[in-house]
């Protein structure tokens, strides 16, 4: 029964992965007039990663003594990218239009280091956990 939840979750990541890279795309044409849009498309691209994190985690906690301790590091990592990014959609919500272009790329910058370290993350747990 683990296989198959591992096989799911795993397809669940790769299409994470397709959404993420797409939404990327869309986030760099956004206006200062499309700010509210910006801040939304980013929570609920954070939303997502967040719950696979949340999965992954789940996974690790499943794993060996060695796994967790190897892991725990990795996982705090993301997640304080993952409150960079909140900091950021803050800043994001409260820009004017003279700054709306340094924090659009501060908040894109966050999202783009948050969503490549859970591919790393993803990566490693696929390579020592999952079979």
């Amino acid at each position: 029964m683990g296989c198959n939840k591992e096989g799911t979750t795993a397809q669940q990541l790769d299409q994470l992965q397709a959404k993420t890279a797409a939404a990327t795309q869309d986030l760099q044409d956004y206006t200062f007039a499309q700010k509210d849009e910006y801040t939304a498309q980013m929570r609920s691209q954070l939303a997502a990663i967040s719950q696979e994190l949340d999965q992954l985690a789940a996974k690790i906690e499943m794993s060996s003594d060695a796994a967790k301790a190897e892991a725990k590091p990795k996982l705090q990592a993301l997640r304080a990218k993952a409150d960079q990014l909140k900091k950021q959609l803050v800043e994001a919500g409260n820009a004017t239009a003279t700054t709306w272009d340094s924090v659009k790329a501060g908040s894109k910058q966050a999202y783009g280091e948050l969503k490549e370290g859970f591919t790393q993350a993803r990566q490693w747990v696929s390579e020592k956990i999952a079979p």
